[in-house]
Protein backbone atom coordinates (compact mmCIF):
# COMPACT_ATOMS: atom_id res chain seq x y z
CA UNK A 1 0.00 0.00 0.00
CA UNK A 2 0.76 3.88 -0.61
CA UNK A 3 2.25 6.22 2.17
CA UNK A 4 0.17 9.36 2.36
CA UNK A 5 0.98 12.86 3.88
CA UNK A 6 -2.32 14.45 4.31
CA UNK A 7 -2.06 18.34 5.47
CA UNK A 8 -4.83 19.31 7.67
CA UNK A 9 -3.92 23.12 8.02
CA UNK A 10 -7.45 24.12 10.23
CA UNK A 11 -8.08 21.03 12.12
CA UNK A 12 -11.46 21.08 14.61
CA UNK A 13 -13.11 19.33 17.16
CA UNK A 14 -16.37 18.83 15.78
CA UNK A 15 -19.23 18.29 18.09
CA UNK A 16 -22.26 16.67 15.96
CA UNK A 17 -25.55 17.55 18.12
CA UNK A 18 -28.44 14.85 16.79
CA UNK A 19 -31.64 16.40 16.95
CA UNK A 20 -34.97 15.17 15.25
CA UNK A 21 -35.86 18.74 13.93
CA UNK A 22 -33.89 22.49 14.08
CA UNK A 23 -36.78 24.90 15.56
CA UNK A 24 -34.91 28.26 15.16
CA UNK A 25 -35.09 30.27 18.41
CA UNK A 26 -36.58 27.53 20.38
CA UNK A 27 -35.05 25.08 23.22
CA UNK A 28 -33.89 22.27 21.31
CA UNK A 29 -33.67 18.92 23.19
CA UNK A 30 -30.80 16.57 21.18
CA UNK A 31 -31.02 12.71 21.23
CA UNK A 32 -27.14 12.26 21.20
CA UNK A 33 -23.76 14.24 20.93
CA UNK A 34 -20.71 12.85 19.02
CA UNK A 35 -16.82 15.02 19.36
CA UNK A 36 -14.46 13.95 17.18
CA UNK A 37 -10.87 15.04 16.75
CA UNK A 38 -11.60 16.08 12.89
CA UNK A 39 -10.91 18.64 9.79
CA UNK A 40 -11.02 17.49 6.39
CA UNK A 41 -7.21 16.31 5.65
CA UNK A 42 -7.60 14.14 8.89
CA UNK A 43 -11.29 12.46 8.09
CA UNK A 44 -9.43 11.65 4.39
CA UNK A 45 -6.52 9.81 6.56
CA UNK A 46 -9.13 7.82 8.56
CA UNK A 47 -10.60 6.14 5.47
CA UNK A 48 -7.35 5.87 3.96
CA UNK A 49 -6.02 4.27 7.18
CA UNK A 50 -8.66 1.52 7.00
CA UNK A 51 -8.17 0.81 3.32
CA UNK A 52 -4.35 -0.10 4.68
CA UNK A 53 -2.06 2.81 3.75
CA UNK A 54 0.37 3.97 5.90
CA UNK A 55 -0.48 7.66 7.03
CA UNK A 56 1.54 10.85 8.17
CA UNK A 57 -0.51 13.68 9.57
CA UNK A 58 0.36 17.42 9.78
CA UNK A 59 -0.64 20.84 9.80
CA UNK A 60 -1.16 23.12 12.41
CA UNK A 61 -2.49 22.17 15.89
CA UNK A 62 -3.30 24.49 18.63
CA UNK A 63 -0.84 23.48 21.95
CA UNK A 64 -4.02 24.61 24.54
CA UNK A 65 -6.07 21.37 23.78
CA UNK A 66 -4.22 18.44 21.47
CA UNK A 67 -5.39 15.80 23.45
CA UNK A 68 -7.95 14.61 21.38
CA UNK A 69 -6.25 14.65 18.22
CA UNK A 70 -2.82 13.33 19.77
CA UNK A 71 -5.22 10.46 20.62
CA UNK A 72 -6.37 9.79 17.59
CA UNK A 73 -2.96 9.50 15.82
CA UNK A 74 -1.69 7.38 18.18
CA UNK A 75 -5.23 4.91 18.14
CA UNK A 76 -4.78 5.05 14.04
CA UNK A 77 -1.49 4.21 14.25
CA UNK A 78 -0.67 7.96 12.10
CA UNK A 79 2.41 9.17 12.02
CA UNK A 80 2.30 13.05 13.75
CA UNK A 81 4.02 16.07 12.20
CA UNK A 82 1.89 18.29 13.23
CA UNK A 83 3.60 22.06 14.24
CA UNK A 84 1.88 23.35 17.72
CA UNK A 85 1.00 26.91 17.70
CA UNK A 86 -0.06 29.24 20.41
CA UNK A 87 -4.04 29.26 21.53
CA UNK A 88 -6.82 26.43 20.84
CA UNK A 89 -7.53 24.43 17.52
CA UNK A 90 -11.25 25.73 16.85
CA UNK A 91 -14.36 23.79 17.58
CA UNK A 92 -16.70 23.20 15.35
CA UNK A 93 -20.88 22.53 16.43
CA UNK A 94 -22.63 20.43 13.49
CA UNK A 95 -26.19 20.00 14.64
CA UNK A 96 -27.94 17.20 12.11
CA UNK A 97 -30.68 16.54 11.77
CA UNK A 98 -33.46 13.57 11.39
CA UNK A 99 -33.67 14.21 7.60
CA UNK A 100 -29.89 14.67 6.86
CA UNK A 101 -29.62 18.60 6.86
CA UNK A 102 -26.63 19.79 8.38
CA UNK A 103 -26.06 23.20 10.64
CA UNK A 104 -21.98 24.07 10.67
CA UNK A 105 -21.42 26.65 13.23
CA UNK A 106 -17.68 26.64 12.42
CA UNK A 107 -14.80 28.18 15.04
CA UNK A 108 -11.92 30.42 13.69
CA UNK A 109 -9.16 28.12 14.60
CA UNK A 110 -5.88 30.06 15.70
CA UNK A 111 -4.01 32.74 14.73
CA UNK A 112 -0.26 30.68 12.71
CA UNK A 113 2.64 33.31 12.70
CA UNK A 114 4.86 33.28 9.42
CA UNK A 115 7.56 31.87 12.02
CA UNK A 116 5.23 28.43 12.29
CA UNK A 117 4.30 28.62 9.02
CA UNK A 118 7.95 28.77 7.75
CA UNK A 119 8.41 25.83 10.62
CA UNK A 120 5.67 23.42 8.75
CA UNK A 121 7.52 24.68 5.16
CA UNK A 122 10.57 23.20 6.73
CA UNK A 123 8.96 19.97 8.43
CA UNK A 124 7.67 18.80 5.48
CA UNK A 125 11.02 19.54 3.73
CA UNK A 126 12.64 17.09 5.73
CA UNK A 127 9.75 14.24 5.41
CA UNK A 128 8.12 14.63 2.27
CA UNK A 129 11.31 11.70 0.73
CA UNK A 130 9.53 8.35 0.54
CA UNK A 131 5.59 9.62 0.28
CA UNK A 132 3.55 8.75 -2.85
CA UNK A 133 1.19 11.39 -2.48
CA UNK A 134 -0.27 14.23 -0.51
CA UNK A 135 -3.24 15.26 0.56
CA UNK A 136 -4.00 18.98 1.32
CA UNK A 137 -7.74 19.66 2.62
CA UNK A 138 -9.79 21.97 4.19
CA UNK A 139 -9.90 25.60 5.09
CA UNK A 140 -6.72 27.84 6.04
CA UNK A 141 -6.45 28.97 9.51
CA UNK A 142 -6.14 33.06 10.80
CA UNK A 143 -2.71 34.33 9.22
CA UNK A 144 -2.45 32.18 6.20
CA UNK A 145 -3.39 33.71 3.23
CA UNK A 146 -4.06 31.82 -0.46
CA UNK A 147 -1.19 32.74 -1.70
CA UNK A 148 0.80 31.04 0.45
CA UNK A 149 -1.30 27.78 -0.06
CA UNK A 150 -0.28 28.47 -3.66
CA UNK A 151 3.41 28.66 -3.25
CA UNK A 152 3.06 25.55 -0.70
CA UNK A 153 1.84 23.69 -3.34
CA UNK A 154 4.42 24.47 -5.65
CA UNK A 155 6.69 23.02 -3.46
CA UNK A 156 5.40 20.04 -2.32
CA UNK A 157 4.83 19.32 -6.54
CA UNK A 158 8.79 20.32 -6.78
CA UNK A 159 9.44 17.65 -4.09
CA UNK A 160 8.13 15.32 -6.02
CA UNK A 161 4.68 14.49 -4.48
CA UNK A 162 1.55 13.75 -6.23
CA UNK A 163 -0.93 16.80 -4.70
CA UNK A 164 -4.19 16.09 -4.04
CA UNK A 165 -6.11 19.57 -2.94
CA UNK A 166 -9.84 19.86 -1.99
CA UNK A 167 -10.34 23.37 -0.26
CA UNK A 168 -12.82 26.55 -1.76
CA UNK A 169 -12.91 29.53 -2.39
CA UNK A 170 -9.77 32.18 -2.60
CA UNK A 171 -8.01 29.04 -1.80
CA UNK A 172 -9.11 27.11 -4.01
CA UNK A 173 -8.91 29.70 -6.99
CA UNK A 174 -4.88 29.91 -5.89
CA UNK A 175 -4.82 26.33 -5.37
CA UNK A 176 -5.46 25.52 -8.83
CA UNK A 177 -3.63 27.95 -10.28
CA UNK A 178 -0.46 25.25 -8.81
CA UNK A 179 -1.73 22.78 -11.23
CA UNK A 180 -2.13 19.77 -8.14
CA UNK A 181 -2.04 16.53 -9.82
CA UNK A 182 -5.81 16.21 -8.39
CA UNK A 183 -9.12 18.31 -7.43
CA UNK A 184 -12.38 17.41 -5.69
CA UNK A 185 -14.49 20.78 -5.78
CA UNK A 186 -17.96 20.30 -5.65
CA UNK A 187 -19.74 22.07 -8.53
CA UNK A 188 -20.29 25.24 -6.39
CA UNK A 189 -17.10 25.56 -5.08
CA UNK A 190 -15.77 24.76 -8.80
CA UNK A 191 -18.04 27.79 -10.27
CA UNK A 192 -16.88 30.52 -7.36
CA UNK A 193 -13.23 29.42 -8.29
CA UNK A 194 -13.39 29.77 -11.89
CA UNK A 195 -15.59 32.56 -12.10
CA UNK A 196 -18.18 30.93 -14.35
CA UNK A 197 -21.08 28.88 -14.10
CA UNK A 198 -21.25 25.10 -13.96
CA UNK A 199 -24.47 23.84 -13.68
CA UNK A 200 -24.91 22.20 -16.77
CA UNK A 201 -23.21 19.04 -17.81
CA UNK A 202 -21.52 20.40 -20.69
CA UNK A 203 -20.20 23.80 -18.62
CA UNK A 204 -18.51 21.19 -16.24
CA UNK A 205 -16.97 19.22 -18.79
CA UNK A 206 -15.76 22.92 -20.42
CA UNK A 207 -14.22 23.64 -17.00
CA UNK A 208 -12.99 20.47 -16.42
CA UNK A 209 -10.98 20.74 -19.96
CA UNK A 210 -9.75 23.99 -19.00
CA UNK A 211 -8.68 22.73 -15.45
CA UNK A 212 -6.88 19.66 -17.64
CA UNK A 213 -4.98 22.34 -19.95
CA UNK A 214 -3.42 24.24 -16.92
CA UNK A 215 -1.99 20.92 -15.18
CA UNK A 216 -4.62 19.30 -13.35
CA UNK A 217 -4.70 15.59 -14.08
CA UNK A 218 -8.07 14.66 -12.41
CA UNK A 219 -10.88 16.97 -12.34
CA UNK A 220 -13.17 14.82 -9.64
CA UNK A 221 -16.86 16.85 -9.59
CA UNK A 222 -18.99 15.51 -6.58
CA UNK A 223 -22.93 16.41 -6.76
CA UNK A 224 -24.19 14.77 -3.01
CA UNK A 225 -26.64 12.06 -4.71
CA UNK A 226 -26.73 13.10 -7.74
CA UNK A 227 -23.60 11.43 -7.97
CA UNK A 228 -19.86 12.35 -9.15
CA UNK A 229 -18.12 13.19 -12.41
CA UNK A 230 -14.34 12.18 -12.71
CA UNK A 231 -12.44 13.93 -16.29
CA UNK A 232 -9.05 12.96 -16.65
CA UNK A 233 -6.91 10.88 -19.84
CA UNK A 234 -9.33 8.38 -19.97
CA UNK A 235 -13.22 8.70 -21.14
CA UNK A 236 -14.39 10.75 -18.64
CA UNK A 237 -17.04 9.12 -16.00
CA UNK A 238 -19.64 9.74 -13.93
CA UNK A 239 -20.81 7.23 -11.12
CA UNK A 240 -24.25 7.30 -9.24
CA UNK A 241 -24.45 6.06 -5.75
CA UNK A 242 -27.24 4.02 -4.25
CA UNK A 243 -29.92 5.33 -2.35
CA UNK A 244 -29.04 5.05 1.40
CA UNK A 245 -30.48 6.02 5.11
CA UNK A 246 -28.91 9.72 5.40
CA UNK A 247 -27.34 9.84 9.16
CA UNK A 248 -24.98 12.66 8.36
CA UNK A 249 -23.31 14.15 4.87
CA UNK A 250 -20.49 15.31 7.16
CA UNK A 251 -17.34 13.10 5.76
CA UNK A 252 -19.01 12.37 2.93
CA UNK A 253 -16.63 14.17 0.23
CA UNK A 254 -13.30 13.57 2.12
CA UNK A 255 -14.67 9.87 1.50
CA UNK A 256 -14.98 10.24 -1.60
CA UNK A 257 -11.27 11.66 -2.46
CA UNK A 258 -10.05 9.17 0.13
CA UNK A 259 -11.15 6.34 -2.00
CA UNK A 260 -10.45 8.40 -5.44
CA UNK A 261 -6.47 8.20 -3.89
CA UNK A 262 -6.81 4.70 -2.82
CA UNK A 263 -7.80 3.69 -6.05
CA UNK A 264 -5.52 5.55 -8.73
CA UNK A 265 -2.28 4.60 -5.99
CA UNK A 266 -3.20 1.20 -5.92
CA UNK A 267 -3.43 0.92 -9.84
CA UNK A 268 -7.32 0.00 -9.90
CA UNK A 269 -8.82 0.58 -13.14
CA UNK A 270 -10.84 3.43 -13.37
CA UNK A 271 -14.43 2.09 -13.80
CA UNK A 272 -13.36 0.49 -10.39
CA UNK A 273 -12.05 3.25 -8.95
CA UNK A 274 -15.11 5.41 -9.52
CA UNK A 275 -17.50 2.81 -8.00
CA UNK A 276 -15.52 1.89 -4.67
CA UNK A 277 -15.01 5.70 -4.32
CA UNK A 278 -18.13 6.29 -4.62
CA UNK A 279 -19.50 3.64 -2.39
CA UNK A 280 -16.79 4.60 0.38
CA UNK A 281 -18.91 8.17 0.01
CA UNK A 282 -22.36 6.28 0.53
CA UNK A 283 -21.25 4.44 3.25
CA UNK A 284 -19.98 7.98 5.30
CA UNK A 285 -23.46 9.48 4.50
CA UNK A 286 -24.93 6.51 6.86
CA UNK A 287 -22.90 7.14 10.08
CA UNK A 288 -21.81 9.55 12.57
CA UNK A 289 -17.57 10.02 12.45
CA UNK A 290 -15.23 8.73 9.83
CA UNK A 291 -13.93 5.62 8.30
CA UNK A 292 -15.19 2.32 6.96
CA UNK A 293 -17.15 0.28 9.50
CA UNK A 294 -17.77 -2.93 7.42
CA UNK A 295 -16.44 -4.20 4.64
CA UNK A 296 -19.87 -6.46 3.94
CA UNK A 297 -21.81 -3.42 4.19
CA UNK A 298 -18.87 -1.75 1.39
CA UNK A 299 -19.07 -4.57 -1.05
CA UNK A 300 -23.00 -4.03 -1.12
CA UNK A 301 -22.73 -0.34 -2.07
CA UNK A 302 -20.30 -1.19 -4.35
CA UNK A 303 -23.08 -3.50 -6.43
CA UNK A 304 -25.35 -0.34 -6.13
CA UNK A 305 -23.52 2.45 -7.70
CA UNK A 306 -24.05 2.69 -11.32
CA UNK A 307 -21.15 4.04 -13.53
CA UNK A 308 -21.08 4.94 -17.04
CA UNK A 309 -19.36 7.13 -19.64
CA UNK A 310 -20.19 10.96 -19.42
CA UNK A 311 -21.30 11.24 -22.87
CA UNK A 312 -24.11 8.70 -22.01
CA UNK A 313 -27.48 10.39 -21.41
Amino acid sequence: MARILSLTLNPALDLTVQLGQLHLGQVNRSEALHSHAAGKGLNVAQVLADLGHQLTVSGFLGRANPQAFEALFARRGFVDEFVRVPGETRSNIKLAEGDGRITDLNGPGPQVSAAAQQALLDCLDQIAVGHDAVVVAGSLPRGVSAQWLRALLLRLKALGLKVALDTSGEALREGLAAGPWLVKPNAEELAQALGVAVASPQAQAAAARRLRAEGVEHVVISQGAEGVDWFSAAPALRAVPPTVSVASTVGAGDSLLAGMLHGLLSGHDAEQTLRTATAIAAMAVTQIGFGITGTAQLAQLEQGVRVRPLTEQ
